[in-house]
């Protein structure tokens, strides 16, 4: 078996605890240096395979609101595609604390032509542990859980420090754990919204619904102080591999008015 060089392997080992260290004191830095909040509003032309484009896509930051007494803000996704006479659709929306990047809530609305799924989950990150309507309830293994949705969000505030894997244990679900964070290379894109820099990490999560197993989400993040999503490619019931372009954005209102400082 091969064995990768010993400086990757120490990088690999130092970006782990990092990681670790990260989930529970990076937001204490993060959170008066956070390169999302309200007001940040991201669209996306959707493509499937060599059909081309097929949809469209947005992810938004808004708030501050008020849940459960604490201030939140809500990402939103939405995701709508068409092929022939197929539709899909993905509502996903999740309620974070900036303080701490805990998920307090978490909603899931797809329909796709072969199936839907609905869910709404009420997390309690200072009792470590979970309620699913319908259905069941759980422990998490953190007193700072994130879901699918935040976890991107909360990808945009790491080091991304190059040739470096962080092994994440933040999603609210146990066997969904753990997420590696694979910092692939920098390089550059081009789309409709302008030319990017980027950082390009692979997310390797466990999601036995939508991968039967573990599956790969790459990211292409903008190298700078936002971490844009400029690309994301995953993939979707029945349409298979989807890739999601940055066709237009905004700032969030206080990054855009201090110029991102």
């Amino acid at each position: 078996m091969l064995q990768r060089p010993l400086t990757h392997r120490l990088l690999r080992s130092t970006a782990t605890v990092a990681a670790l260290s990260l989930s529970t004191a990076s937001f204490v830095c993060a959170q008066t240096a956070l390169p999302f909040g309200p007001g940040e509003q991201l669209t996306y032309s959707v493509r499937v395979g060599k059909l081309g484009n097929v949809g469209r896509g947005k992810m938004i930051v808004e708030g501050p609101v008020t849940l459960r007494d604490v201030e939140v803000y809500a990402l939103h996704f939405e995701l709508r595609a068409r092929v022939g006479f197929l539709t899909a659709t993905d509502r996903t929306c999740s309620w974070i604390d900036p303080q701490r990047m805990a998920t307090l809530r978490f909603q899931k609305h797809e329909r796709h032509p072969l199936s839907k799924y609905d869910e709404t989950v009420e997390l309690f990150p200072q009792e470590q542990r979970w309620e699913r309507t319908p259905g069941d309830t759980g422990v998490s293994p953190t007193d700072d859980p994130l879901d699918e949705l935040s976890f991107i969000y909360y990808v945009r505030t790491l080091p991304l420090v190059a040739d470096t894997t962080y092994e994440l244990t933040r999603h609210f679900e146990i066997g969904r754990n753990p997420i590696q964070v694979n910092v692939v290379r920098r390089d550059t894109l081009v789309t409709e919204a302008g030319t990017f820099p980027t950082v390009f990490v692979e997310m390797r999560v466990k999601d036995p619904r939508r991968y039967k197993g573990d599956g790969v989400i790459a990211i292409h993040l903008s190298d700078d102080r936002y971490r844009l999503p400029v690309r994301i490619t995953s993939s979707m019931p029945l349409f298979g591999s989807t890739v999601l372009t940055l066709v237009a954005y905004s700032h969030a209102t206080e990054l855009a008015a201090t110029g991102g400082r």
